[in-house]
């Protein structure tokens, strides 16, 4: 089966091809027309990566705090950071903006100086009611500095919310919840937002700080897609470039570019045509199938060439390229699809569309090479002599002959450098962390970056973690023993400097109090079990008309929430705060009401925790794979083990690197462990491909099959390699900090990969496969089966014969 796959199943194919060119060429066309057509149900991505599962507890937990409060990432803040804000001109023009959001209908709410209400006691009626902190327009300095004292000495309600004790003042903007996760959001910001903001700063001089999750999503998922047509193009030019260097012909390079042109326009059509969205995943297949691409067209031409050098037939070099090439092109490209694809068990539907879309792709450039490549060539002229002179340069063969060199006289210097590599490598491992990040990504040169990192200053952070608190019954939120206890738990985060003041319904009450006693900010605490009977009535009398609970209290009084603002930390902080609070929660709460906590911090936290516990399953899934397709080729248990040596060490030293430079395992550097094994192992596979063929034809002579073996595929090998190289790191040029790590790390991987499989593999034939060669020579030797000591003798003897050789 094996025989016929590999001799009449390639040589059928390659006349199939040949003989239909016409029709094949207008298929093509028909498909990309096709999926051209399939761009239009392209769209982008409007909420956050959710890396979890949807039937993960902690999904499910995030997804009952939404049906009960709503979307809670909503809020835009802006800030101001300048004492000079107080004066009649710039304080007016402050308000004005906040007027201005008011108005537009994709607000639902602005709470600002402008409209800031004071609870005050009328004891006339017996009720609460609300009293404007600005009236109108200020017309003297001597209004906004009595309006800027009674904030910050006597409002400790809004603190943290509307100003801190440095004097940076905010208004916060919420965005009406059906629109926060759709198009209307990213126009609104564009359109309306930052036009205002702009004007804001021209007609008053002070910088204006913007942020919230809204505004940070807008402006970063807008920078993804600026940087799709960024890697395209310079993922085309680099490897044009490279391709051309090597080949040194406008024709093959043209005809690559044609190649991998079609791949990405296929790689649009088929997000569209599934329907999927383009997230940062996502957006990086176009360059990718550029970099992948590129090493088929490579393999297909220098074949071709190689044929045209031998013999000058273009008709039986076309279907040699086909049948030789074919089989083994096709199991690299099946081994590159099946890294990607081992992102589908994931279960997260992020990933699992990714792995999708690559996988596909990665199948479709590989048709496209064994399709375009041999038919466009089958209506030119021969390739001339310039263009078969890199086949024979000097600087190519002074490499292959320092790589035969090498496994020829120095193995035991390959293999020390290989187990001090490892040695290291094991010791970098053991230093990597772990990041939970939202921001850690986000390009940190962008403005709105550094806005972040000012609201962490100044306000502890702006990633939203949320507390939920069942009480089990209803109105059991009012109860004074609820509050108690919820005061009690407040505390905690308080004196955690990672987090900010937190907002509950335990302020509303301290603000209740602090209204009944005459508004002195030193009346700001909870209430008495005899004034909060009287503080009580007076809220029910005057709850329609404040409605201040509705943020913090669901409608019935069974759920409340605490809102804090977590800075971007590191996933062992985060897990210590996380450890502390679920410890306080059960001291505090203990078993008479329900206490979870949620927030976009922490799914996003816990879906890279969840990521890396499934890295070693895919991971080993990949390796699972591979190895199937090693044993469909050779059939041998030991084979399999020596293609994976080379493999699976760059992945280790890779991991060393990682754990020695810092860079921590992430969502993005996730992806590398198994994208770079499906790479690197393609030249595990031409090379042993070669390999049998040599064995076949030299009658099972290992040493002489290896240098042949290494002698062919060396040089395309090599240039594949640099290709890979230089196109994944096409991707550090990103302004987003995974992405660079990507391209960064699968470059290194692919570098030692090609040296390990240019040295290391060929020396673990050399030194693990003697035994084979012997039983060889034996079987097929005139001599009868001796005892243990004769049959050293004819090992020896085959050694001698084959070191002759």
């Amino acid at each position: 089966m094996i025989k016929w796959i590999n001799t009449r199943f390639w040589a059928s194919v390659a006349r199939l091809i040949l003989r239909n060119r016409i029709i094949i060429l207008t298929l093509v066309v028909g498909m990309t027309v096709f999926l051209g057509y399939q761009w239009k149900n392209m769209r982008f991505s409007y909420t956050e990566a959710n890396l979890l599962p949807d039937n993960h507890p902690v999904n499910i937990e995030y997804n009952k705090f939404l049906d009960i409060f709503g979307e809670e990432g909503n809020l835009i803040i802006l800030a101001v950071k300048d004492s000079s804000l107080f004066t009649p001109e710039k304080f007016n023009a402050w308000n004005r903006l906040s007027k201005r959001f008011n108005a537009k209908p994709e607000v639902s709410a602005v709470i600002s100086t402008e409209n800031l209400k004071k609870l005050i006691k009328d004891e006339e009626n017996q009720r609460f009611a609300l009293d404007e902190l600005v009236k109108g327009k200020i017309a003297t300095q001597e209004e906004a500095e009595a309006i800027r004292d009674e904030l910050f000495n006597n409002l400790p309600f809004y603190k943290s919310l509307l100003f801190n004790d440095e004097g940076t003042i905010r208004t916060a903007v919420y965005l009406d919840k059906e629109i926060v996760n759709t198009a209307v959001r990213k126009d609104f910001i564009y359109a309306e937002v930052l036009p205002m903001i702009e004007e804001f700063e021209n007609e008053t001089g002070l910088d204006l700080r913007v942020s919230g999750m809204p505004y940070i999503r807008t402006l970063n998922s807008q920078n993804i897609v600026d940087e799709i047509g960024l890697f395209i193009g310079a993922a085309l030019l680099i490897t044009s470039l490279i391709f051309f260097f090597f080949f040194r012909s406008f024709r093959a390079t043209f005809i690559s570019m044609i190649v991998v042109m079609i791949g990405v326009m296929w790689s649009f059509g088929f997000i569209g045509l599934l329907n999927y969205e383009i997230t940062v995943l996502t957006a990086l297949i176009p360059p990718l199938i550029i970099v992948i691409g590129i090493p088929n067209c490579i393999f297909f031409i220098n074949k071709y060439q190689q044929e045209i050098k031998k013999h000058g037939n273009q008709a039986k070099s076309l279907i040699r390229v086909i049948s030789k090439i074919g089989n083994a092109t096709l199991m690299t490209n099946i081994t590159t699809a099946a890294g990607f694809a081992t992102f589908i068990i994931t279960e997260s539907k992020l990933l699992k569309e990714f792995g999708i879309v690559a996988s596909i792709n990665i199948i479709a450039i590989f048709i496209l090479s064994l399709l375009i490549i041999p038919i466009i060539y089958s209506f030119m002229a021969l390739p001339k002599q310039k263009h078969l002179n890199h086949l024979s340069k000097r600087w190519i063969n002074t490499i292959v002959s320092w790589m035969e060199k090498m496994v020829r006289h120095h193995r035991f210097s390959v293999y020390a450098v290989s187990v001090g590599l490892l040695a290291l490598s094991i010791i970098g491992i053991y230093q990597i962390r772990i990041s939970g990040s939202l921001i850690e990504d986000m390009p940190q040169r962008a403005d709105f970056f550094k806005d972040i990192r000012f609201f962490e200053k100044e306000f502890d952070g702006i990633m939203p973690l949320e507390i939920l608190v069942d009480t089990k019954r209803k109105n059991g939120v009012t109860k004074l023993s609820t509050l108690k206890r919820m005061n009690k738990f407040e505390e905690l985060i308080i004196e955690t400097p990672e987090l900010s003041q937190p907002m509950s319904v335990v302020s509303l009450a301290k603000y209740s109090r602090q209204a009944y006693f005459g508004g002195l900010a030193k009346n700001y605490t909870l209430p008495t079990s005899n004034e909060n009977n009287w503080i009580m009535a007076y809220a029910g009398k005057s709850k329609s008309e404040t409605n201040l609970l509705a943020s913090f209290v669901d409608s019935t009084g069974r759920y409340a929430r605490i809102t804090t603002f977590m800075k971007d930390i590191g996933t062992d902080k985060m897990e210590r705060i996380e450890e502390n609070l679920q410890n306080k929660i059960k001291n505090t709460f203990k078993d008479k009401f329900d206490v979870t906590m949620t927030g976009k911090a922490l799914v996003f936290l816990k879906g890279t925790k969840y990521l890396v516990n499934n890295l070693i399953m895919s991971l080993s899934l990949a390796i699972f794979l591979i190895s199937l397709f090693m044993a469909y080729l050779f059939r041998s248990f030991r084979m399999i083990l020596i293609s994976l040596v080379p493999n699976l060490l760059p992945l280790l030293i890779t991991a060393g690197m990682m754990g020695f430079l810092g860079v921590p395992i992430k969502p993005s550097t996730i992806l590398v462990f198994s994208i770079a094994f499906g790479i690197s192992v393609d030249d595990t596979i031409h090379f042993l491909a070669k390999y049998r063929q040599e064995l076949q034809s030299n009658h099972w002579k290992i040493r002489k099959s290896v240098y042949a073996a290494l002698r062919e595929t060396g040089v395309s090998m090599f240039y594949t390699s640099i290709v890979l190289f230089f196109g994944f790191s096409v991707f550090m040029i990103s302004s987003f900090g995974g992405t660079v790590a990507l391209g960064g790390l699968v470059s290194a991987t692919l570098l030692f990969a090609m040296l390990a499989n240019l040295l290391l593999l060929p020396s673990l034939l050399l030194s693990l496969e003697r035994s084979i060669a012997n039983k060889r020579v034996i079987k097929n030797s005139s001599f009868r089966i001796l005892p243990e000591k004769p049959n050293r003798k004819l090992s020896d003897l085959a050694r001698r014969k084959d070191k002759k050789e």
